[in-house]
């Protein structure tokens, strides 16, 4: 079986209107997918130029002539969705450690009109350094270096200005990174015309990437590659659902020509929240707080929870009757209750996938940190709406606090244990609060109920995580603590068959 390259699977080239700095599944699986359509519509008639930082290897593209496959795999409105899309809007890929001066050459291309980011959570932090470095280590840096020569060489002409959308999952990540590249340029001297350019003519949006995208196991590889017919090592896996909202004016829908009526998961407008809220509050939310109860009950992946009759029961009420009804919405077509619910359905849709391995422990990832930011206000919302304690909400939070207890530390490793599958389980508790909860469980004797409340009412109360003091929620304290009794005492099993029945 030959390699997919040009040569055997010739494509159309374009002009480089797009730089990316990242080269990510994510990126592959939907800006770059959603370019490709564009392109193959007559749309965009635009490449991407991709920026590669985490090391000089780019083998992997150019050994494939920068083609790769995107697979199309699950279900989306009760219909079995396949598709496969040869991508071939990359044009090339150029390694920041070793080519810099080639990723600077690219600021005086003048079809260049956007800027792409995926880097990471922390990427778009601000850090003082020199942007004259080959290559500057940030990406902020990277960007503010990239950014003062093509003003240099379009001499802050206004029709030369960039849309620079970054898609790192961060609240107001395009304000981010202008203050962190606003913060370079004045550390970097880089003078007040440069700065009137940055601010007037240089567009930062603010966006939401909402798309599964992974890398296939080893058996879908095999089995799509027989199918496609050449080998692909950059074979990219995705689900059918896919949103991208940028919050822009007329200026960015002007520039971003491969959105338009025809492609409705590519959202421009000048208030993206509501997209945001909704997909934090359903889609994330309901991953955190489901994942540790999915994960007692010895399940694996997202899909197992949905495969197993209690816990896909469990996600279901949870998600449509405590979390949907406190969603913000706009009460107008696209932005009201029926968009939420519609969204909310499309989501069980997506859990539901086969061929996704959405594993849980990967969802466990700095867990405390998620439930803050995606549950506690809705917890909050809910109480505002009902004045009632949200019982699956209990039960799930009850679980996240099991989760987190740990039975030993090993080389700084904090390991927790359950009884499941005929055997005991051992996994990494990966999260920043793992030292806080082993300190905190040891006060815990399991058979004396007052230490298990005082230790959730000291969980609860905690303001530094939680931002705001949990037991003065009526009631909440009180059931967490009977379901966490119960979990210990009765087990994962019987307590979730119960909150469902």
């Amino acid at each position: 079986m030959s390699r997919l390259n040009r040569s055997t699977y010739p494509a159309p080239t374009f002009p480089e209107k797009i730089l990316q700095f990242g080269t990510g599944v994510l990126l592959r699986g939907l800006p770059d997918y959603l370019v490709q359509k564009a392109n193959a519509a007559g749309k965009f008639n635009g490449s991407i130029v991709v920026v590669k930082s985490t090391d000089s290897r780019t083998d992997e593209f150019s050994s494939q002539d920068n083609l790769y496959t995107v697979a199309v795999r699950g279900v989306q409105q009760g219909q079995d969705v396949a598709e496969t899309t040869l991508v071939s809007a990359v044009s090339r890929v150029l390694a920041a450690q070793t080519q810099w001066n080639e990723v600077l050459m690219i600021a005086r291309n003048p079809n260049l009109q956007i800027i792409i980011s995926n880097t990471t959570e922390v990427g778009l932090n601000y850090t003082e350094e020199s942007i004259f470095q080959h290559p500057p280590q940030s990406f902020p840096a990277k960007l503010t270096a990239f950014l003062y020569e093509r003003f240099r060489s379009v001499g802050g002409s206004k029709a030369k200005g960039l849309v620079v959308i970054p898609t790192e999952l961060v609240t107001d990540n395009g304000l981010k990174l202008r203050e962190a590249v606003e913060k370079l340029a004045k550390f970097n001297e880089l003078g007040k015309l440069f700065t009137k350019w940055l601010k007037f003519h240089v567009r930062f949006c603010n966006s939401l990437v909402d798309r599964i995208v992974t890398r296939p196991t080893a058996e879908a590889q095999q089995a799509l590659e027989t199918e496609l017919g050449y080998e692909d090592g950059l074979l990219t896996f995705t689900e059918p659902y896919h949103l991208w909202a940028i919050e822009g004016d007329d200026r960015v829908r002007q520039t971003l020509t491969f959105a338009d009526a025809s492609t409705p998961q590519i959202i421009i407008d000048e208030d993206i929240n509501f997209y945001r809220e909704r997909k934090l509050r359903v889609l994330n939310g309901t991953h955190t707080l489901t994942m540790p109860l999915g994960y007692l009950l010895g399940l694996e992946t997202v899909a197992d929870e949905m495969q197993h009759a209690a816990m896909s029961r469990f996600v279901e009420l949870l998600m449509l009757n405590e979390i949907v009804p406190t969603v913000p919405h706009y009460g107008i077509p696209g932005m009201d209750k029926a968009a939420v619910a519609q969204f909310a359905h499309d989501v069980l849709d997506r859990f539901r996938n086969p061929h996704l391995d959405h594993l849980l422990l990967n969802i466990s990832l700095q867990e405390t940190a998620k439930m803050q930011a995606r549950n506690v206000a809705t917890i909050q919302r809910y109480y505002e709406q009902f004045n009632a304690v949200p019982p699956l909400t209990a039960l799930g939070f009850a679980a996240y606090l099991l989760f987190m207890k740990s039975v030993r530390v090993e080389e700084g490793q904090y390991l927790g244990e359950i009884s499941a599958n005929g055997g005991i389980i051992t996994y990494p508790i990966r999260d920043e609060q793992a030292g806080y909860f082993h300190e905190t469980w040891q006060g815990v004797d399991p058979k004396n109920p007052a230490t298990l409340q005082a230790f959730v009412g000291s969980v609860l109360a905690n303001q530094s995580i939680w931002q705001t003091n949990l037991t003065a929620l009526p009631g909440f304290a009180d059931t967490v603590t009977a379901q966490l009794s119960a979990l210990l005492t009765d087990g994962a099993a019987s307590v979730v068959e119960k909150a469902v029945s």
